[in-house]
């Protein structure tokens, strides 16, 4: 194998690969970066549940293959400086040539490196990368830590028709967000591990494209530029039937601007010690809004905001964070909140962003 490229190129690809490389010392070559030269340069990683390709145009000389470990072919091509840029296989192992400098990485036999089945038979669906990006960042924090349940620790996407749907819960707190797409022949549900949903937001956010071409099936969901290629396994489960706990009626409404909202549930975090409890008071007919925190520690605040309000009175306590997390994912200035009453959810939505749905469960005292 012999090719040619820019530092800038490889490397911006060698970042995107390093992480998905495998760290399991039990199959060595999982730990590596499998160079391959073609028409131009593929660059792969794989941990078996997830992989990545990525091509990298480059001037093929000679056709080959090489693995190296994937940290010492980061940290080698972060301290060369120079632009081009030269990769050549010498006795199974990789040189590596540039701006004066020499350097040898041991190769490790690639014949057993996997490549996970991309399914590039099955016509995808195109999607607008930013709106793809923000609908699993709207949801992934609403995922379980914990994988005890993989359901609860999955980001929930479905693709009927000309809509795409996200969904995330650990049980306490539930976020949706819809977005448009091409329509595709099939529709499909899934669940996309979070650790995976993640490192996805991480390599699109990295690209400069429009759009992606998303493609899944009950094993595994692709998604493809014409330079990279992503692909993660699913988890087998059924997610919870959400619709059906979120409330069909209400007692109370609340209209205010999402900033108020932000500036005291901050407040109220720092006077509400460890528990970050925060207890919201609605009485429509006085037209008061209010947040009262405290904490044996620090104190107590009690602050009152402007709020448009409606229905009946209502002394309900939350956790803060889940309050508070939503708020970045609401495509809106003014908020609503929706209270179903005493110990029954609260369902928080932009006033002109219909696309996003957040509920979330009181705490009981």
């Amino acid at each position: 194998m012999k090719i040619s490229t820019t530092i800038e190129k490889l490397l911006n690809a060698v970042v995107l690969s390093e992480r998905i490389a495998g760290k399991k010392e039990s199959l060595p070559v999982l730990s590596c970066i499998l160079f391959e030269a073609g028409k131009d340069l593929l660059v792969r990683a794989t941990n078996l549940e997830a992989a990545i390709e990525v091509h990298v145009s480059a001037e093929v000389t000679e056709k080959g293959s090489v693995a190296v470990p994937a940290a010492i072919l980061s940290q080698t091509l972060r301290s060369i400086s120079g632009d081009k840029i030269t990769l050549r296989s010498e006795e199974s192992n990789l040189v590596i040539e540039a701006h004066g400098t020499r350097t040898l990485i041991k190769a490790i036999p690639h014949d057993e490196f996997p490549i996970l089945n991309a399914g590039a038979d099955k016509k995808g669906i195109m999607v607008v990368k930013e709106r793809f990006v923000r609908a699993l960042q709207a949801v992934s924090y609403a995922t379980s830590p914990s994988m005890i349940r993989p359901e609860l620790g999955s980001v929930f996407m479905s693709i009927e028709g000309g809509t795409i749907t996200c969904a995330a819960t650990d049980s306490f707190r539930l976020a949706e967000k819809k977005i448009t797409s091409a329509a595709g022949k099939d529709d499909v549900e899934l669940l996309i591990p979070l650790k995976h949903a993640s490192e996805l937001v991480h390599v699109l956010e990295k690209l400069n494209i429009e759009e992606i071409e998303l493609r899944a099936d009950d094993s595994q969901m692709v998604v493809s530029t014409e330079a990279l290629q992503y692909i993660s396994r699913v988890v087998e489960g059924n997610f919870p039937n959400y619709k059906d706990i979120i409330p069909k009626t209400f007692t109370t409404e609340a209209i205010l601007l999402k900033n108020d909202f932000i500036e005291m549930l901050r407040k109220a975090r720092v006077f509400s010690g460890n528990d970050q409890h925060v207890g919201l008071h609605l009485y429509p007919k006085r037209k008061i809004f209010s947040a009262t925190a405290q904490s044996a520690d620090v104190g107590e605040m009690s602050d009152s905001i402007d709020a448009a309000l409606s229905g009946e009175d209502v002394d309900i306590n939350f956790h803060i964070g889940y309050l508070a997390d939503c708020l970045g994912s609401v495509g809106a200035d003014s908020i609503t909140l929706n209270f179903a009453g005493v110990g029954r959810p609260l369902v928080i939505k932009g006033v002109s962003d219909s696309s996003f749905t957040y509920l979330v469960m009181p705490l009981n005292r």
